[in-house]
């Protein structure tokens, strides 16, 4: 295939009569069978894509095509698509196919867009790098030695190898934002409650939130107009919508007051490359007229023993419902098995070990005799976070941190080290806890390695237009 288009790009061709409908996705499903068996960032591919194209094509034909007409999306195996699988990357789900779609991909449905696939994803979006999947691990298309991110690297891996503009993903405590800066691209978590969680596999209710990996900030501000509003299935869904979202331009910096969280730039887990790398960027956006200075908020470097203390916990609530009785992975019990053994063996044989992990230490946090000391003090620490965010706020437009401290791991480097993998989530998971919105910026690459780095750009909740606004332009305008 030709250049990897943007969703702007690629509708102005195919209004033109530039780019033929039927051709573009022969050519796509080409590509994702020849290179995807390496890569393995899709876990199932629609086997529609030439009749909906077709359809599609017909549209622009008589004039009656919707606004995202034709355009190709891949989705996160955790997002309910009708039709399609949705394991969640885990044996315990491999066979469910949901008779319901989630809403976010409802709307995009109803707006025309194509959806290519299913885009493989840690199991339940429990870890770092993609390898904890049922199903193989994916590789990073920038190098094939190194992991993607995770756990939405698959739907990174399918738009930095172009096998979509743009896909889906969940983001719980980083989930979008670190892998699309292992991989290259532009990833985007809006403000907790801009999008509905509805038809969403839970993993943490309070954190979870739907995000997109794309190409530019442009792309993903067209996705999130499309999906954002309140949903009646949706109880913590929100009505409000982000200023300047549906009319995007790029917002000059000039004269905009930005934070470095120091915590995250200057501390014994950010890599030296890393660090190289934000420091040229940040000399870039003062060129550019911004006004950039060092900021503390030592409440940060506690958001990982937070976020290990609450989203363990909501997990463990979240996966009791796979249980082997009502959908899913079921193993046959003998007639001297009560039910109690099947739970057993079914979880035992369904669950891989982090989210066995993380449902142990979530049913200790909430155990009777360490509640109080655990799970409570958490959740007073996250606000007592929140706030100083807040506060933050009050002298600053936005607050920037290198989306990962440290550069891709190799593949299998780090699998069975968990507490370095959490480590390396430091500077995203806060705003997780928080519930703000933040994107992550291709910024370069290391010069010794050649793998990419990310900045992330954090920004007030509800001010989520602005702040991909501010992201494209630091994107093309500080080049």
């Amino acid at each position: 295939m030709s250049e990897q288009l943007t969703y702007k790009k690629f509708l102005n061709q195919v209004k033109s009569g530039g780019l033929s409908l039927p051709e573009y996705y022969q050519e796509l499903r080409k590509k994702i069978e020849a290179e995807d068996k390496e890569i393995n960032s899709l876990l199932a591919v629609n086997n529609t894509l030439d009749e909906r194209a077709a359809a599609a094509q017909v549209r622009y034909n008589d004039g009656t095509n919707r606004e995202l007409e034709g355009i190709a999306v891949a989705v996160k195996d955790n997002i309910a698509v009708e039709g399609m699988p949705n394991t969640c990357a885990s044996k315990i789900l491999e066979h469910f196919i949901p008779p319901y779609q989630a809403t976010v991909v409802q709307r995009l449905c109803d707006a025309g867009a194509i959806f290519v696939g299913k885009t493989n994803m840690d199991e339940f979006a429990m870890g770092s790098t993609t390898e904890t999947s049922a199903f193989g691990a994916t590789k990073n298309p920038v190098n094939k030695q190194y992991v993607p991110g995770g756990s939405s690297g698959g739907s990174a891996a399918a738009v930095a190898a172009g096998f979509v503009p743009a896909a889906l993903g969940t983001d719980t405590g980083g989930s979008v934002r670190q892998p699309a800066s292992f991989c290259g691209v532009v990833g985007y978590k809006p403000t907790y409650g801009l999008l509905s969680r509805w038809g969403v596999t839970a993993f943490g209710s309070s954190l979870d939130q739907v995000g997109t990996v794309t190409l530019n900030c442009e792309d993903a501000a067209l996705l999130t107009s499309i999906m954002m509003g309140i949903d009646e299935k949706d109880s913590t869904s929100s009505s409000k919508v982000p200023e300047n979202i549906k009319n995007f331009a790029a917002k000059d910096i000039k004269g905009k007051k930005i934070g470095i969280i120091c915590e995250t730039l200057e501390n014994e887990h950010t890599d030296e490359a890393v660090r190289v790398v934000m420091q040229k960027k940040i000399e870039d956006l003062k060129a550019a007229g911004a006004v950039v200075e060092m900021t503390s908020i030592e409440e940060i470097t506690y958001g990982v023993s937070i976020y290990y203390i609450i989203a363990p916990a909501e997990a463990s609530s979240n996966l009791a419902r796979y249980d082997g009785v009502r959908y899913g992975l079921q193993i046959p019990r003998n007639s001297d098995e009560d039910v109690k053994d099947l739970f057993t063996k079914t979880r035992s044989q369904g669950f891989g070990d982090e989210v066995k992990r993380r449902i142990i230490l979530g049913n200790f946090v909430l155990s009777s005799g360490y509640y109080d000391a655990y799970y409570k003090k958490a959740q007073k620490a996250r606000i007592v976070l929140a706030d100083r965010f807040m506060r933050e706020f009050d002298k600053y437009d936005y607050l920037i941190t290198p989306t990962s401290p440290v550069l891709p791991f190799k593949l299998g480097e780090n699998f069975d080290d968990p507490l370095k993998l959490y480590t390396a989530d430091l500077c995203t998971i806060p705003v997780n806890l928080a519930g703000l919105p933040a994107v992550s910026i291709p910024i370069g690459t290391d010069a010794a390695s050649g793998l990419p780095v990310g900045m992330q750009l954090i920004g007030k909740r509800f001010d989520d237009g602005l702040l991909l606004g501010t992201g494209e332009f630091i994107l093309g305008g500080t080049k």
